[in-house]
């Protein structure tokens, strides 16, 4: 019957419109069906002539009553059936059915027994319709109401979801929490293994390691995958479809199941979300809904959840590479001394100090302790503090905001900011200013850091190592190094040799460096001759590990051969061949003077380990002077 046609009957009928508007309250006020149907009938069991009204339903052959009032009785079922068959008013000794209407299931009649000898059967009709309306919109409202419960839920879960990165933990959490939102015993998540045709479940209970592995064409999730549609598979006929042969590998009987595709952001089908065996039933076109909006979330927190680990693996191995890169090599008691230290001091958080002459290597210490800590995968920053005025170096370490000077364009984060959670090397400490200094040791005690033109205070979780050439002791005795400071950076030293005073290590380290730099000049690398490795052995090596070093990167990019012969280091190590304390008797006085002053400047600066503050105190001259000489002179600045 058409929704015109069950009004039309509800106007024709005055008992019909007498009980529209109650009937209509009831339903605006229900917040539940049964309770809806019980008060409804009620009040049309009061109508005048009547015995019993009922609501019935067909159900698997069955005759159910969901709701009466009045006295009990048994009605003639071929009474229901006719009704039923003729979707129309059935009358048969007092009693009368009729369908409750299209707004509801076909299935479901409204039931009278009646006393009188006028025909039931119009007023019946609508009465029925009217009741049928009402239902229908109760049971919108419940409807309504349920899912606006189940979406509060699924967006609970999704929130729930999204925060996991972890994959393992995150299907097993997909499968528990969908099984209890939609009554379902198990649920499994298959991902799809495109290149091997796989369907790849977890979790997978009663299977070792609980994942599951069948092909992509099996079964109800293969037809998914394979369509893209889902299904949803009854205890009925369709139950045939089911992959018999994973029950049996689980010992377990599958009833009913429902299987979704899992699609990605851009529509890539990712997989499928199964359920299996709803409880007390078959699943429900509601379910459906609801587990079309699981995929989706669940699609999402995947994709994110991947995306996360492949990050996570990626950075992993940009640090397990550049870890590799650094290496203490040599077997000499000094570098086991410092291998040793380094290795228990790595796994703590004490402030570390870095001695030792330049080019000894500090900067690798330091990285390697970064390496070997848990804060491997926290960035590593170096501030060389020579480098820095006393104008910047507020700006430098501990950051700016827009406009708080002249230059500053834009907010910027200092490197307390940047490195917090990893290391950060502070180079060249003792040529820090006393007034940066100061503010040095206030971050290090407060370990919370103000930018430049800023009030908020930004903590920082830095761990510092500090790194120098110059005696801080000798420092603190003449006043140019804070004592207090001293203390805090100086809870464990690290004395890194000279190499000169680890001669068997020059030749590992010689072959290590010439490796590298080989492999990129693409050559194979050169082998040395005997006189080439006595030579390397007793050369005094001013600039230490650095200029060993460079030598190595020049013979893998210049050398012709295979072989490294003496001749060859000698050519690098004293270019010119000339004897550094001769001049030539045919120089002009100021010629040889400019050479003299050169090669006395050159030979300071090599006798203080290349430390120029420490060489231009040697000379009696501050050190810009000597920079300035130096420029003069027409001098490198890296002597």
């Amino acid at each position: 019957m058409s929704a015109e046609g069950a009004l039309g009957r509800i106007q024709s009928s005055p008992e019909a419109r007498g009980v529209v508007p109650g009937l209509m309250l009831l339903a605006a006020d229900a917040t539940d069906e049964a309770e809806f149907l019980r008060a409804a009938l009620s009040q049309l069991w009061q109508l005048p002539g009547s015995r019993l009204a009922a609501v019935v339903r067909a159900e698997r052959g069955q005759w159910q009553t969901l709701a009466w009032a009045g006295e009990r009785a048994a009605p003639p079922e071929a009474l229901l059936a006719d009704a039923l068959d003729q979707e129309s008013a059935c009358a048969q000794d007092g009693w009368c059915a009729a369908p409750l209407g299209q707004s509801v299931a076909a299935s479901e009649l409204f039931l009278r027994r009646m006393v009188g000898a006028r025909d039931p059967r119009a007023d019946t009709a609508a009465l029925a319709a009217a009741l049928g309306a009402a239902l229908a919109l109760v049971r919108r409202h419940q409807e309504q109401a349920a899912r606006i419960g189940r979406l509060e839920a699924v967006l609970q879960i999704a929130a729930s979801w999204n925060q996991n990165q972890e994959l393992e933990s995150l299907l097993t959490q997909m499968a528990e929490t969908s099984t209890r939102l939609l009554g379902a015993e198990r649920a499994s998540i298959f991902l799809w293994d495109r290149p091997n045709k796989l369907l790849v479940g977890r979790p997978a209970l009663g299977v070792p390691g609980g994942e599951l592995q069948i092909p992509d064409n099996r079964g109800i999730v293969g037809q998914v995958i394979q369509s893209g549609q889902l299904r949803r598979v009854d205890g009925g006929r369709d139950a045939a479809e089911i992959d018999r042969q994973v029950d049996e590998r689980l010992g377990y009987r599958t009833r009913t199941l429902l299987c979704v595709p899992l699609r990605g952001r851009d529509g890539r089908l990712l997989g499928a979300f199964e359920l299996i065996n709803k409880q007390g039933g078959d699943f429900t076109p509601q379910d459906e809904r609801a587990l079309v909006e699981l995929a989706a979330h669940a699609a999402t927190a995947l994709e994110n959840t991947q995306q996360y680990q492949r990050l996570l693996e990626s950075r992993n191995r940009i640090t397990r590479e550049a870890a590799q890169r650094v290496q203490l090599i040599g077997t000499s008691p000094a570098i086991e001394a410092v291998r040793s230290t380094v290795g228990r001091v790595a796994p703590t958080d004490l402030a570390l100090l870095v001695l030792g002459e330049n080019g000894t290597g500090k900067e690798v210490v330091s990285q390697l302790v970064h390496y070997l800590s848990p804060r491997r995968h926290e960035p590593f920053l170096a501030v060389n503090c020579a480098a820095l005025v006393e104008t910047l170096l507020e700006s430098e370490l501990f950051g700016h905001e827009k406009g708080a000077f002249t230059d500053a364009h834009e907010s910027r984060a200092g490197k307390f900011e940047l490195a917090s959670g990893g290391t950060l090397l502070l180079d060249e400490i003792g040529d820090l200013s006393p007034g940066g200094q100061a503010k040095l040791l206030r971050a290090l005690e407060e370990k919370v850091v103000v930018r430049v033109g800023g009030s908020r205070p930004i903590h920082t979780d830095a761990r510092v190592i500090a790194a120098t050439n110059q005696d801080l002791g000798e420092l603190v005795r003449r006043r140019r190094f804070r004592e207090d400071l001293y203390f805090r950076l100086n809870v464990v030293t690290v004395q890194l040799p000279p190499l000169r005073d680890r001669a068997d290590d020059v030749l590992p380290l010689a072959e290590h460096f010439l490796a590298a730099f080989s492999a990129r000049a693409r050559r194979k690398p050169p082998t040395f001759t005997a006189a080439a490795q006595k030579r390397l052995r007793q050369h005094p090596w001013p600039g230490n590990v650095r200029e060993l070093r460079n030598l190595m990167e020049r013979l893998a990019y210049l050398l012709p051969g295979d072989r490294v012969d003496a001749q060859d280091l000698s050519f690098v190590l004293a270019p010119g061949g000339e004897d550094a304390e001769s001049l030539s008797a045919e120089l002009a006085l100021s010629e040889a003077t400019r050479q003299f002053q050169c090669r006395y400047i050159a030979q300071r600066i090599r006798s203080a380990g290349g430390n120029m503050s420490d060489a231009a105190e040697r000379l009696g001259l501050h050190r810009s002077n000597l920079y300035r000489k130096m420029r003069q002179l027409d001098m490198p600045d890296d002597q």
